[in-house]
């Protein structure tokens, strides 16, 4: 009985270093991208390689416990290998945008990299524009609706002052 509580202590020790390797891996990978500073984003990047090869020991742990027949909830251990593994995923997209070349077909095929606050400059622009659009047929359609009205007083009038001439 001693063995097995001591084994789900360690389990737990695991499981929270776990959680804390993934939310430092969260931090160093928004640093990575918003960061401009091409120094700064490769000591982030190795950063995050060591963050990852930690994590990945972690899991290498917790599939053995998996694969063990002494533990029987095994459910937070498979949740903790399936977060892990969706990091591993993330890091692997983020070192195949670090290794690709500037002018290879890979890297010419890419779109433009923007940076996000430019990104979201250039989207309220075009919202400001479309509002300036928008409140200018507004008044353009107002215009028109005072011009109709005119004219169709105006049509009126004309009628009116025809009956009396006759």
């Amino acid at each position: 009985m001693g063995a097995s509580r001591k084994l789900q202590g360690e389990i737990d020790r695991v499981l929270k270093k776990v959680q804390e390797g993934v939310d430092v891996f969260d931090s160093i990978w928004n640093k990575v991208y918003d960061t401009e500073n091409a120094n700064q984003k490769e000591k982030f990047e190795a950063d995050l390689k060591k963050e990852i090869k930690k994590l990945q020991r972690y899991r290498d742990q917790i599939k053995t416990w998996i694969q063990s027949s002494e533990i029987k909830d095994k459910k937070a251990l498979l949740d903790a290998r399936k977060l892990i593994e969706r990091e591993m995923e993330r890091f692997k997209v983020c070192e195949k945008e670090t290794k690709t070349k500037a002018f290879s077909k890979e890297g010419l095929g890419q779109q433009p990299k923007t940076d996000p606050r430019e990104k979201a400059k250039g989207e309220t622009r075009d919202w400001l524009n479309n509002m300036v659009i928008f409140e200018c047929l507004h008044d353009i359609l107002a215009l028109l609706h005072q011009i109709l009205a005119a004219g169709t007083l105006l049509s009126g009038i004309t009628i009116l002052t025809k009956e009396k001439a006759s």
